[in-house]
């Protein structure tokens, strides 16, 4: 693992934007803010993409910067991981930056959770972004002011900045037991009780058929289907985890972030030919506000949740819905539907 650490940007100061007047009067110190972790691999044009979001942000020049470089797979990989390491070591616009550089392929779930347990070695409470996640201008300011609000509220163990939902009219921010991994957030007492299954009976041990349902939203979301890879993802872990907590995430109405990766992610594959996403929307780019609100589900979102997560939020068009039907059926004649 190579690392190297280079301090960039101006000292800690007020920044040159405002967030939103805050009911709770969350400030706007700049102190303490929380590092950003930002795990790339082999797209530049995304990469460049999330970098430049980032940097966007008024807080981005307050806030330490991560990067964990994952290495290649094969000699076409690596010649793309070689590009993207020569402009990682071209950003600036932040407090500091680390670029930790892979001596090997990792593949994601490796280079994420070890990548987190380095950042939450050396501070409290992470940012994750991922290299294809184009943030709002005000993703820091939610983000830092929701991680200090909610740091000794342990039943909140993760914030989330992206949203499937749009959905003003429940006010600015609401929570669910469902996490979202485009931009999000945790503390490392929270994250102490992550734990990365090695197999689907390792996973739902002690879980009854009603609390599958319960993470699934009655089928909607069929997210357990993934305990089946190798290794499993990270993701799922997770949300499991939260579950067994009773854990609960926090969200804005309207989603913060936007990936710019659709269809080209390690564990996101798609075609666009077929149709489209309804969460693909603009971001969100006033600051959120954190009124005082139960820490508690709300019935009424967790059912349009059900509604939005239906298959993974894809609207099929007509081509889409034909080739699917297509594929259902080769799927019965073979025994795996």
């Amino acid at each position: 693992m190579k690392t190297t650490e280079k301090p960039i940007g101006k000292p800690i100061g007020k920044p040159t934007g405002k967030p939103a007047d805050d009911p709770i009067a969350v400030g706007p110190e700049t102190e303490g803010l929380a590092p950003v972790a930002l795990f790339v691999y082999r797209r530049l044009l995304a990469t460049k993409e999330t970098v430049t979001c980032l940097q966007a942000n008024d807080w981005a020049e307050h806030t330490p910067l991560y990067i964990f470089s994952d290495g290649g797979r094969d000699d076409a990989s690596w010649a793309d991981v070689r590009q993207v390491r020569q402009y990682l070591h071209t950003i600036s616009g932040f407090a500091s930056v680390t670029i930790i550089e892979r001596e090997r392929n990792y593949y994601l779930e490796e280079n994420i959770l070890q990548g987190i347990a380095y950042v939450l070695e050396r501070h409290d409470r992470i940012i994750v972004v991922e290299d294809d996640v184009c943030t709002s201008p005000v993703f820091l300011y939610y983000m830092n002011d929701a991680l200090r609000l909610y740091a000794d509220e342990p039943r909140v163990m993760h914030v989330s900045a992206f949203t499937n939902l749009s959905v003003p009219e429940y006010g600015e921010i609401y929570f669910t037991p469902h996490m979202s991994g485009w931009g999000w957030g945790t503390w490392r007492d929270r994250w102490q009780h992550f734990r990365h299954y090695t197999s689907r009976r390792q996973a739902l041990e002690g879980l009854t058929q009603q609390d599958q349902d319960h993470l699934q939203y009655g089928g909607a979301f069929p997210c357990l289907q993934s305990l089946d890879r190798t290794p499993i993802p990270w993701d799922i872990c997770w949300e499991i985890a939260i579950y067994r907590r009773g854990g609960l995430c926090v969200s804005p109405t309207h989603t913060l972030v936007r990936n710019v990766g659709i269809g080209q992610g390690t564990h996101f594959r798609s075609n666009r030919l077929f149709g489209w996403y309804e969460y693909d929307r603009p971001v969100r780019t006033d600051a959120v506000t954190f009124p005082h609100i139960p820490i508690q589900a709300n019935e009424e979102i967790e059912q349009a949740y059900a509604r939005a997560l239906r298959d993974h939020g894809m609207r099929y068009n007509l081509l889409g819905r034909v080739a699917r039907r297509i594929y259902r059926t080769l799927r019965k004649l073979l025994g795996k539907g």
